[in-house]
């Protein structure tokens, strides 16, 4: 199930078991929709939540790689940043991350 929250430098993958993959964050330019399309700009970035509980931050150096061959503004880079440094801490104590996302789950099985 993915999430595409409105005005955030994210998107969202909740995966069920057996995945060892519980949470996979994208960090993205902020979604834009339209009729039939959901589109963003994937920046690198990921953040990771294993089902065991431990969160890692996955391809910095991707990220930090494209900062200079793409030429990425500092606006993005920064927001790009913070979303990442927020999404840390946030998959591990923050809803829809902790259970929520759970009841979806079960709705679509």
């Amino acid at each position: 199930m993915q999430l595409f929250p409105r005005g955030r430098w994210f998107t969202v993958i909740f995966n069920d078991a057996p995945r060892m993959t519980e949470i996979y964050c994208d960090i993205t330019t902020p979604v834009e929709f339209s009729d039939d399309r959901v589109t963003m700009i994937d920046l690198d970035l990921d953040v990771i939540k294993r089902r065991d509980g431990t969160v890692l931050v996955d391809d910095e150096d991707e990220f930090a790689l494209h900062q200079v061959k793409y030429g990425y503004p500092a606006e993005v880079v920064e927001q790009a940043q913070a979303s990442c440094d927020w999404l840390v801490t946030a998959v591990a104590e923050d809803e829809p991350f902790v259970s929520v996302y759970k009841t979806y789950l079960d709705m679509v099985r």
